[in-house]
């Protein structure tokens, strides 16, 4: 079984703050020559994950009702978790194509070592090694769609494939998802591709 990939490894270590100026994607990613890129659009291939903790599942319209109740209980609870690794920085996981129930949905969590004693009210769930399509939302959370479409856009154009059957990533940069404040979101988003 291979390592989890600390979240240090793909992104800068200190902790982020909203900031007066947009970071680019160049910032947050750092330099790698596992990465290709076209302006704010990144290929990378990641290990294995490990995650813990709420599953969300609900009707579609509901999602951005609920995953931000779900991260914020996370937010709460996350010392409950152990093993946790990049100061409990949440990570979305969700599959685009419909699949057997036990996959369907998003799930709010954080990145484990290993996993243990996991509290009786939450979930884990292993996401396999995988290469992504890589580019960052800022900006309000119901916005968030339009910057997957964008990326999609990008991989329709370049002539490379959505693995639609495999789990997709969203990297939150904040540690909680604030209902009342939601222009400061900045996400890194993880679409699976082959």
């Amino acid at each position: 079984m291979s390592e989890a990939i600390p979240l240090e490894n793909l992104l800068p270590i200190e902790d982020f703050k909203p900031q007066p100026k947009p970071r680019s994607l160049k910032v947050l990613l750092g330099k790698s020559e596992n990465r290709k890129t076209e302006h704010n659009y990144f290929i990378k291939d990641l290990e294995e994950i490990r995650l813990v903790g709420f599953r969300v599942l609900c009707e579609g319209d509901k999602y951005q009702e609920e995953i931000p109740k779900a991260a914020n209980l996370l937010h709460r609870r996350t010392d409950e978790i152990k093993h946790v690794l990049n100061s409990g920085k949440q990570i979305g996981a969700f599959i685009v194509e419909e699949f057997p129930s036990e996959k369907d949905g998003y799930w709010v969590s954080v990145q484990v070592s290993k996993y243990e004693d996991i509290p009786k009210d939450m979930v884990s769930l292993t996401v396999p090694p995988q290469k992504y399509a890589i580019t960052l939302h800022q900006g309000h959370k119901h916005l968030i769609r339009k910057s997957h479409e964008r990326l999609q856009e990008w991989l329709i154009r370049k002539r490379i494939k959505s693995a639609n059957d495999c789990w997709n990533l969203e990297f939150y940069q904040q540690f909680e998802i604030n209902e009342n404040v939601p222009d400061d979101l900045e996400v890194v988003l993880y679409n699976s591709i082959y």
